[in-house]
């Protein structure tokens, strides 16, 4: 690799070096870099190209991905034990990461288990309302759902110390010519989605050891 704008090696100590490397080998130009490659950017590219050029060369066997689950079934499995980082595994196709921020000992590479439960409340919100206006055939172009969680505490609590109950914020923004009628029921609507019902009501929760689990 070699900056045509690089002030510390030159054209003629790059081609040197070149000629005395082995092969196989290659030369790329990075047009705009300069010798320590400190533009994001250009490291990006310069990163792969090494990485699409030595693979060629390389026998490297493809990454594993991460098992399945069963139809019907969330496998949650630890990815890094040292922290917190969790293979999230929804039935036998869809994959993703949940962990905690750094400020918590996480690593940051996915959402928090609450950033879960708040995209299931969003996600619910707008296929439920975006299913109404659909049947309805109302002019609703686009709808976007911001969630927000906290703990707070109960209206009957007596002090600062006292109980704290869980707290989801919605507002949710619908686009297209509706009117308020329209606005008003399709907020309406929102209310009866099946994870809202959820949340509202006592949910029960089962726990037990797996069957199959190592003695």
């Amino acid at each position: 690799l070699h900056a045509p704008l690089d002030t510390t090696v030159g054209i003629e100590n790059a081609t040197q070096i070149f000629m005395a490397a082995r092969h196989p080998k290659s030369f790329v130009t990075l047009d705009s870099a300069d010798h320590l490659v400190s533009r994001a950017e250009d490291a990006e590219y310069a990163a792969e190209v090494i990485a699409a050029w030595a693979g060629r060369y390389l026998d490297l066997a493809p990454a594993a991905p991460p098992p399945g689950a069963p139809e019907g079934i969330v496998r949650v499995s630890e990815a890094d034990p040292a922290g917190f980082l969790q293979d999230v595994n929804a039935g036998p196709e869809h994959h993703v990461l949940a962990d905690e921020p750094e400020a918590h000992g996480g690593t940051n590479r996915g959402m928090t288990p609450y950033g879960f439960l708040s995209a299931g409340l969003g996600a619910c919100t707008s296929m439920t309302v975006r299913m109404y206006a659909r049947r309805k055939e109302w002019p609703l172009a686009h709808v976007s759902v911001d969630v927000t969680h906290d703990k707070v505490h109960a209206q009957d609590a007596k002090s600062e110390s006292g109980p704290k109950v869980d707290s989801f914020r919605r507002e949710i923004r619908l686009e297209g010519d509706l009117s308020d009628e329209q606005k008003a029921r399709l907020l309406e609507i929102a209310n009866k989605c099946p994870v809202h019902q959820t949340l509202e009501h006592v949910a029960r929760v089962e726990t037990l050891l797996s069957p199959d689990q190592p003695a």
